[in-house]
């Protein structure tokens, strides 16, 4: 009994020790706090704007509907064009005799109509693809119009007796055939109605894109396609644009708006002889759009060299800097001039 009493006097003292001690200056104490850590998730995502995405100009909703191209005259006959102004990417192509046409793109703006609309070229198949969409035009030779369509293109042509066009009877023919944009749409087979693909980069917003970080300052654009056609642009820098001229010969609308582009790409294109003739019996050449090349992008008041090429006929075309980088466009209208190597040239100023 004596030994059980004494050893409760001693861890009794024990106790008292410790804890006097756990309150002595210089002595740690380490205290173990409860488990309160949160569950981290995955980092918010990036929000990536909503654009057009022929223009990379942004926008609250795509609209979903295919990309139209129409094939449009550039003669002096036909002369103001109507509805070009709409087009959100329009290329220049050299045709028989030296003259040029146009291939309109619209999709984020339908016009009501649109014209003169002319006949297919052998190269609209590369120029159209890409997109996925529907190409409307007056007719063409058969070769021409069975490449098109081997390329996976809808096509609306008037020859076949195809809906939306008509003839414009103040003006002569073959100058003369009005294209309606909704109506072409309209015929959109049940596989063309997606927007299509960027067939360009964009950069995010204006003053961004790679000619306006690296490019030199430039007033003029002057383009030679042959001895009967050349395409000059002029900067203006009140509207941020690209002024279209047909030599000294301003380029307006039907409806008096100027011709105008926030990018303009100049790409040196080879033309062969597709052993074809036009009515007139002049000799029908291609550009070769599955090739490479030397080129130039006028945008934002500059210009920068550039590289082009294009793996195939459905492959979009691709821009690099001559030392092998992406090249980015301003947001906005972009018109694309294939000028032959043999007859055309450009020059800056």
């Amino acid at each position: 009994m004596r030994r059980a009493l004494a050893a409760v006097g001693v861890m009794t003292l024990s106790l008292a020790l410790v804890a006097c001690g756990a309150d002595q200056p210089g002595e740690v104490t380490t205290t173990v706090s409860p488990d309160v850590s949160v569950p981290k998730g995955a980092p918010p995502e990036p929000v990536v704007p909503i654009v057009w995405p022929l223009t990379g100009v942004a926008t609250a909703e795509v609209a979903q509907r295919p990309a139209l191209a129409i094939k449009v005259e550039n003669a002096r006959e036909a002369r103001p064009l109507t509805g070009l102004e709409y087009a959100d990417t329009v290329w220049e192509q050299t045709v028989e005799g030296g003259i040029t046409r146009f291939v309109a793109v619209f999709h984020s703006q339908i016009p009501d109509v649109v014209e003169p609309v002319r006949s297919v070229r052998p190269m609209d198949a590369g120029i159209v693809a890409p997109l996925g969409g529907i190409l409307a035009f007056s007719g063409g030779q058969q070769g021409f119009i069975a490449e098109v369509r081997a390329a996976g293109v809808q096509t609306v042509i008037m020859d076949s007796g195809d809906a939306g066009f008509r003839r414009d009877r103040s003006r002569r023919a073959p100058h003369n055939v009005v294209g309606t944009p909704q109506t072409f749409l309209d015929q959109a087979a049940a596989d063309r109605a997606a927007p299509p693909p960027a067939q360009f980069a964009f950069a995010q917003e204006a003053g961004g894109s790679s000619v306006a970080k690296a490019g030199s300052p430039a007033a003029r654009l002057d383009v030679t396609f042959s001895r009967v056609q050349r395409t000059v642009w002029d900067w203006d820098a009140e509207s941020s644009t690209w002024l279209r001229s047909d030599g000294e010969t301003a380029a307006v609308s039907a409806a008096g708006a100027r011709l105008s582009a926030r990018n303009v790409v100049t790409l040196q294109v080879r033309l062969v002889d597709t052993g074809t003739v036009d009515p007139s019996g002049a000799p029908v050449p291609e550009t070769l759009m599955v090739d490479s090349g030397e080129g130039l992008v006028a945008g934002a008041g500059k210009t920068i060299p550039v590289r082009w090429s294009k793996e195939s006929t459905a492959a979009p075309l691709v821009l690099t800097t001559p030392e092998g980088n992406p090249v980015t466009l301003e947001p906005g209208t972009t018109w694309v001039e294939l000028v032959p190597g043999t007859t055309g040239s450009w020059s800056v100023s």
